[in-house]
This record gives C-alpha cells, structure tokens and sequence, in this order.
C-alpha cells in the first residue's frame, strides 16, 4: 500500500467509527424519546419501526 492509500484507509476507518457512535446515540435518544413521550407513537413510521426494532433486542 503507499502512503496515501494508508491515509485513506485510516481516515475511512475513523468515519466509519463514527458513523456507528452517531447510529447507536441516534436509536438510544429516540428510544428514550418515545419512552417518554407516547403520544409521539404513529407520528413517523420509521421512528416506530426503530423503537420496537431496539426494545425487541433488549
């Protein structure tokens, strides 16, 4: 690999990190959201999906 592939390789991996640390807080916020905020279920299909999709891996 040269230097420059090395780099994108490290930056790539760095994004991808993120990526999963911005997916993880996104369900827990909008799981503590819909735990507290029940007249929010059937507002926005996805946000239900995603809601029963992470207390049915609890």
């Amino acid at each position: 690999m040269t230097e420059n592939e090395i780099i994108e390789s490290a930056e790539l991996d760095k994004r991808r990190d993120q990526r999963s640390s911005l997916k993880a807080k996104h369900a827990q916020s909008l799981t503590k959201l819909m735990g507290t905020r029940s007249d929010l279920r059937g507002v926005h299909a996805l946000a239900d999906h995603l809601d029963d999709a992470v207390r049915w891996t609890a």
